[in-house]
C-alpha cells in the first residue's frame, strides 16, 4: 500500500476514533433513541434523493440497516447515555470482528480457522477483564449493553456480505432508510413525545450547541468522508493490508477521551483493552487477502 493510502487509513481511524467523543456530546441534549432515529434520518433523506440504488435484494439490506443501525447504533448510544465511557466504548465496539466470525460460521457455514478460534478467545478474555473491571468499579450494565451494540454490528455485517452490493458506498448509504422509523417509534414509546420536542425546539442548553455539532460530524465526518475513503481503500487493497488500521479505533477514542473528556482507565481495564485488540488482529488475519465490503462508522 503506497504510503499516501496509509496517511488515508489513519485518517479514517482518527475521524473514528474521534466519532465518540461527537456521540457524547450529542447524547447531552438529544434522547439516545431519538439521536438514532434523527442520525440516520439526515442521512436518508439525500440518499433517497441523489444516491443510486445499491442492487441488492431488499431482505438483506434491510436486514444490514435492522442489524448495523438500529440494533448496534440503539445499544451503543443506549450504553454510553447509561454511563458508558466514550474511550470504552469505542474499544468494546470492536468486538464486531469475532462476533462475525462465529455468525458466519454459524449460518454461512464458513470455516473458523485454528488462527481466527485463538483470536476470539483471546478478545473474550480482554472483555471478560473489562467487564470484570466495570462490575467491581462501576456499572455492568452500560458494558453489556454496548456489547450487544457489536453483537448488532455483527448481524449488519452477515447481511452486508449476503447482499454483495456492486457499490459498498451505496449500500452503506440506503441502509439509513431503514433505522428512522423504527427508531422514530421506539424513542415516542420510551423517550415520550415532550422530551423529543423539548430536543428539537430548545437550543439555549448550553450543550444545544455541542450536541448539534457532534451530530453533523458523526453524520458528514464520520460517516459519509469516513466511510467513504475506507470503501474506495477497500476496493483497491486485500482486507488484511486495509482492515488492521480499524485497530487504531479504540486507540484514538481511549486517548481523545482522557484528553478532552477526563476518562482514565484501571491497569486490568488497559490490559484487558490490549487482548482485545490483539484478539480482533489475529482472529481477522486470514493467510490469503481477500476484499470485504465497505463499512461505516459508529
Amino acid at each position: 500500500m503506497p504510503i499516501r493510502h496509509r496517511l488515508l487509513a489513519v485518517v479514517v481511524a482518527l475521524l473514528w476514533g474521534l466519532n465518540f467523543l461527537a456521540i457524547d456530546a450529542s447524547l447531552a441534549h438529544y434522547p439516545p433513541m431519538f439521536l438514532v432515529a434523527l442520525r440516520f434520518a439526515v442521512l436518508a433523506i439525500p440518499t433517497v434523493l441523489l444516491v443510486p440504488w445499491p442492487g441488492v435484494p431488499v431482505r438483506w439490506l434491510v436486514g444490514y440497516g435492522l442489524g448495523f443501525g438500529v440494533l448496534q447504533f440503539a445499544f451503543l448510544y443506549w450504553g454510553m447515555a447509561a454511563g458508558m465511557p466514550a474511550g470504552l466504548a469505542s474499544l468494546v465496539l470492536q468486538t464486531s470482528g469475532p462476533f462475525t466470525v462465529v455468525l458466519g460460521a454459524t449460518f454461512l457455514r464458513e470455516r473458523v480457522s485454528g488462527r481466527q478460534m485463538v483470536g476470539i478467545l483471546v478478545a473474550v478474555a480482554g472483555l471478560a477483564a473489562v467487564g470484570w473491571q466495570r462490575a467491581e468499579h462501576a456499572a455492568l450494565l452500560p458494558f453489556l449493553l454496548t456489547l450487544a451494540g457489536a453483537f448488532g454490528w455483527a448481524i449488519g455485517n452477515v447481511s452486508n456480505r449476503l447482499a454483495r452490493p456492486r457499490n459498498p458506498l451505496h449500500l452503506v448509504l440506503w441502509m439509513s432508510v431503514v433505522p428512522p422509523l423504527p427508531m422514530l417509534a421506539v424513542s415516542w414509546a420510551v423517550e415520550g413525545p415532550e422530551r423529543i420536542w423539548i430536543s428539537l425546539t430548545r437550543y439555549d442548553d448550553p450543550a444545544a450547541a455541542g450536541a448539534v455539532v457532534g451530530l453533523a460530524y458523526t453524520v458528514l465526518l464520520g460517516t459519509v468522508v469516513g466511510s467513504g475513503l475506507w470503501t474506495w481503500l477497500m476496493a483497491r487493497h486485500p482486507a488484511g493490508v486495509v482492515a488492521p488500521f480499524s485497530m487504531l479505533v479504540p486507540v484514538v477514542g481511549m486517548t481523545s477521551a482522557w484528553i478532552v473528556l477526563g476518562e482514565s482507565v484501571t491497569a486490568a481495564e488497559l490490559a484487558g483493552a490490549l487482548l482485545v485488540v490483539a484478539g480482533v488482529l489475529v482472529g481477522s488475519s486470514r493467510p490469503r487477502p481477500v476484499r470485504v465490503p465497505g463499512t461505516v462508522a459508529p
